[in-house]
């Protein structure tokens, strides 16, 4: 048989192997390496028997595929240390998950702080005792018989409700074994470097009507080095939370009033307003014309364009005068209302109308997070109406504001091209013309992307913006989405250059994507201390003494006068006092004024970034600020 391998490499064998042995065949180091498999576009398990002509990947922990088969194999290890110190433990799901693994459990008694350090111990002993790692399969009655025979319910309910011809695999490391799918390591003795995390609450299946189950959250790593530089970005991360960060800092609130519904208090209006500013300005050069659409909307018009079906779950609903209304989840069917309004010619189109409207989601309780996850919020929407031979372009035009927004704030980004879900609507040609079109505008840029399958819109596919934050964390914002279904459905059109009446195409795209969730990832990124154009504080002026107090005020109405935001501490405090409230407020100028500063005409100023101090003209000073805002540097 014939392998090909990552590198396009084709090798024979003479009989079927394993994919572990193909590793071996190939470098020892690589099969010490293995954690999994790529066999024609399906991840195995290593100890999978490969006996056809195929295209093969050895997937190693660099590999997010191979992560996951090592980090899966720690949520075994996790499992059975719970088994051995808590037997009365009984066992639900254990997955990898994107940084590391958890494990449900269902415990009479709460596991403790302490009882994470004693598990991390016993896994360390799992580790060093290599138990080998073996695969095996049992009839359905018989899988349930051992499930039963362990006393493990979650496992029996988990294989009735598999389908009748589904293949029940099972992994055993010493007196441990787990209904799973799989893949795993060969051996528990590479997982030594890992960290049990925290503790939460989860419902069985997610479900808040079944029981509340403890889940065990952790992560693994192949070397020690890694698990530290990860866990020092936990520890950071904690610093930089948005919710503590963003009390600390007077810029928004949450209230028990109102769950998900977030206030945003005077400083953090500021930041706000400054970022839709700076959003109105962009959106003006690139020719978009805003509107502003009702925020509740007759129930039959979210029939109409697909929402009901396929959202109506989220949606919060009333009655007003016996007719059934709806709060928007999102702002489109709007948008189609207003494009309606009035005839269209194709000299009209590309038409770009952009909106900042308030939508509102039914989100669970549990999955609210700050600014991250709220149940209403700011979409910077747009929707590009157009012609067919407009698609490539327009496409291209939305990319590259996007690009221009990210690299301001400092983002690095990668890019998804998400297909048609298994719950869409419209023909087949639609969708593989949409998926062209994005496919094509993406190249013709240069643009590298990888595609997600199934991921798309219901209406459309689209191509998704994910950018890096200053920790390595990502985060999906912009998105662009192209749809033809949506005109269809509310009888869209346009006279075209023969006088005829076509039907528009359509863009969805958002740049922040939320605003307030913008705004906790720049808190985030920026660990609150945002650049000058950005922060609600951009200079405080703070005395000496009041000997200079009449001075300090001139120069503050000076800068106040000149746009510049700027605060007066007029506390009778010391000095050092004053530099350290506002180093932690994180104002990016301090403005000291004593004796000297007022004999020379000057000001004394601190950096906070720096803590350097350079001394000017208010004057100087002014011009230096007004310049870094103007320039959003």
């Amino acid at each position: 048989m014939q392998i090909t391998l990552k590198d396009g490499v084709v090798k024979e064998y003479d009989s079927a192997m394993s994919v572990l042995d193909i590793a071996r065949s190939i470098s020892e180091g690589l099969a010490r390496n293995a954690c999994a498999g790529l066999l024609d576009g399906e991840v195995v398990d290593v100890r999978t028997l490969v006996d056809h002509d195929c295209e093969l990947q050895i997937l190693t922990f660099q590999d997010e595929e191979g992560r996951l088969a090592f980090r899966h194999t720690a949520a075994h290890i996790l499992a059975q240390a719970v088994k051995r110190l808590f037997p009365e433990a009984k066992l639900a799901i254990g997955p990898a998950i994107q940084d590391g693994f958890y494990y449900d459990f269902d415990r009479e008694e709460p596991f403790t702080p302490e009882d994470l350090e004693k598990l991390e111990a016993e896994m360390k002993k799992i580790a060093k005792e290599n138990l080998e790692i073996r695969r095996f399969t049992l009839p359905r009655a018989e899988a349930i018989a051992l499930m039963q025979e362990k006393a493990e319910p979650y496992k029996v309910q988990l294989i009735e409700d598999l389908p009748e011809d589904a293949e029940l695999s099972f992994y055993e490391q010493g007196e441990f074994v787990d209904l799973c799918a799989g893949p795993h390591l060969v051996s528990t003795k590479p997982v030594k470097a890992f960290k049990l995390t925290s503790i939460a609450g989860a419902y069985w299946r997610g479900d808040e009507k079944n029981k509340m189950l403890t889940r065990i959250y952790g992560t693994a790593f192949t070397k020690a080095s890694d698990l530290e530089e990860y866990l020092h970005r936990l520890e950071e991360a904690k610093k930089r939370d948005h919710r503590k960060l963003g009390r600390e800092l007077g810029l928004f609130m949450m209230s028990e009033e109102g769950p998900g519904f977030p206030f945003f208090l005077p400083k953090g209006m500021i930041l706000k307003n400054t970022l839709i500013d700076y959003w109105r300005e962009i959106h003006t050069r690139e020719n978009y014309q805003e509107i502003s659409t009702p925020v509740m909307l007759n129930q039959h018009l979210w029939r109409t364009s697909g929402h009901w079906d396929h959202y109506k779950n989220n949606m919060y609903t009333t009655v007003i005068d016996e007719t059934d209304f709806a709060l928007k989840p999102m702002n489109c069917p709007g948008g189609m209302l207003v494009y309606k309004s009035q005839p269209r010619s194709y000299r009209d189109l590309p038409l770009r109308m952009g909106e900042l409207g308030l939508v509102h989601r039914h989100e669970k309780s549990g999955t609210l997070h700050g600014l991250m996850r709220v149940r209403c919020f700011t979409q910077d929407d747009a929707h590009i109406f157009m012609t067919p031979d407009q698609i490539t372009q327009e496409i291209k035009g939305v990319a590259r504001l996007i690009d221009e927004v990210y690299s301001l704030f400092g983002f690095k980004y990668h890019v998804e091209l998400s297909t048609r879900p298994g719950d869409s609507m419209g023909s087949d040609e639609d969708w593989e013309m949409a998926t062209s079109a994005l496919q094509q505008a993406l190249e013709e840029l240069g643009q590298p992307y990888v595609i997600n399958e199934g991921d798309g819109a219901f209406y459309g596919p689209k191509i998704d913006f994910h950018l890096e934050d200053s920790l390595g964390r990502t985060w999906q914002c912009g998105t662009i989405q192209l749809d033809f279904q949506m005109p269809q459905r509310f009888e869209l059109e346009y006279t075209g250059a023969d006088g005829e009446k076509h039907r528009p195409i359509m863009i969805h795209r958002v740049v922040f994507g939320s605003i307030e969730r913008f705004i906790g990832i720049l808190i985030e990124h920026y660990a609150g201390k945002f650049p000058v154009w950005l922060a609600p504080v951009q200079a405080k002026v703070l005395p000496i003494s009041d000997k200079n107090s009449a001075y300090a005020q001139k120069v503050f109405e000076a800068l106040r006068s000149s746009g510049i935001r700027t605060e007066y501490d007029t506390r009778a405090e010391k000095i050092g006092y004053k530099i350290r409230e506002a180093q932690l407020e994180k104002v990016p100028y301090m403005i000291i004024v004593g004796a000297k500063e007022e004999e020379n005409e000057t000001i004394d100023i601190r950096l906070r970034d720096s803590g350097e101090n350079f001394s000017m003209t208010a004057k100087e000073f002014i011009e230096k600020v007004n310049g870094e805002i103007a320039s959003r540097s």
